[in-house]
């Protein structure tokens, strides 16, 4: 079972899942979920939740009644229903004796890559802090251009991002159907082509923005980025050991390995945008799986920025490795040759120690 031999789990909670018809928050079902989370956490699990709700709550909060809203207002009620959202999480995994933290991103922030690599970082930041992230779509100055609307392909991206092994899209449905009738499900879907569009139900709840489309496209995304994908009901109490048990689900199987689908996008850039010159030591160390660290660096050229694509060469002028750096140019220009400890004092201010991290770096 893809979920148990995970290690990052993306759960994405629909607004019918969390809502009722009368836009209440379903507590028990709530209650029962976080009892799921909790067990997967005890296995060492790093769970990032991206939950819908926050409009129809802020709806129900201010007795609107349902019904088609202006993009304007669906971001006040967003911003009304987000507070009440996250406190309801808060209260619930404190009994739970589980952190949370709240991370709002907007389209930009997962399509550009430095701001990406960002928001990666502040995953990993509360992954050590033993904290669940609860992420919501930071809709409410965004426009129709630069939103996306719905949390289905938010929820591929952050998986993607932060390079998730699956990501578990809870709906009111127990699959993609073979048929109108709703009756049998797809168990395993290995390409998305027209024959599996056919099958869309073009009909959306009450309450979300989504519907199969965009679970389809969010599928795609995670294909392409190395991560399983599975749409399931989630409208049952503990709805993922229902999941784990009974397997009742359509899953998309990856069509690339996770690292390959790393790997892939960052030696598929056109260019780099500057060189870093490395000792033997520093050479070694790459070769052995290890980051960059600033002690190794002998040289740089160019003016990159942090999150750029950078070329790494050895003392020879040998091409050995491509990576995303975590320092712009004039950074490493300061601290180069220096040890980790000595980062903040010579910037004046805290950052990390790996110039480029193993996991954003590809030897050649």
């Amino acid at each position: 079972m893809y979920i148990e031999k995970a290690k990052i789990i993306v759960l994405k909670i629909g607004s019918s899942n969390i809502v009722d018809g009368r836009g209440k928050l379903k507590e028990k079902w709530l209650k029962s979920l976080i009892k799921d989370i909790k067990k997967l956490v005890d296995k060492d699990k790093k769970v990032v939740i991206v939950s819908s709700g926050a409009i129809a709550l802020g709806q129900s909060y201010l007795k609107i009644k349902r019904k088609k809203l202006k993009l304007e207002m669906s971001q006040a009620l967003a911003s009304i229903g987000q507070i009440h959202l996250t406190n309801v999480y808060r209260k619930f995994f404190e009994k739970n004796k589980i952190k949370i933290g709240q991370i709002l991103i907007s389209l930009d922030d997962t399509e550009q890559r430095r701001r990406a690599i960002n928001a990666r970082r502040t995953f990993e930041n509360l992954f050590k802090l033993d904290a669940i992230p609860i992420v919501n779509e930071n809709d409410t100055t965004a426009t129709s251009e630069i939103k996306y609307g719905d949390n289905d392909r938010l929820a591929a991206r952050v998986a993607q991002i932060i390079g998730a092994n699956v990501l578990i899209n809870l709906s009111d449905v127990n699959g993609l159907y073979k048929s109108s009738n709703e009756k049998e499900i797809i168990n395993e879907v290995r390409n998305i082509d027209e024959k599996i569009y056919s099958f869309v139900n073009k009909k959306k709840n009450n309450y979300g923005s989504g519907g199969m489309e965009t679970k389809l496209q969010a599928a795609k995304i995670c294909m392409n980025s190395g991560c399983f994908m599975a749409i399931a009901n989630g409208n049952y109490n503990n709805p993922l050991t229902k999941l784990i048990k009974d397997n009742i689900c359509t899953w998309f199987i990856p069509k690339v390995s996770r690292l390959h689908a790393r790997e892939k996008w960052i030696v598929s850039s056109i260019g780099t945008n500057g060189k870093i010159y490395i000792d033997d030591g520093a050479a070694k160390a790459l070769k052995n799986g290890k980051s960059l660290l600033p002690a190794g660096i002998i040289r740089i050229e160019g003016k990159f920025l942090k999150g750029d694509n950078i070329l790494i060469v050895d003392k020879s002028g040998n091409d050995f490795a491509r990576g995303l750096t975590s320092f712009s140019a004039d950074e490493i220009d300061k601290i180069k040759g220096k040890k980790s400890d000595q980062i903040e004092k010579i910037l004046g201010y805290s950052s990390k120690s790996e110039i480029v991290h193993k996991d954003d770096m590809v030897n050649l």
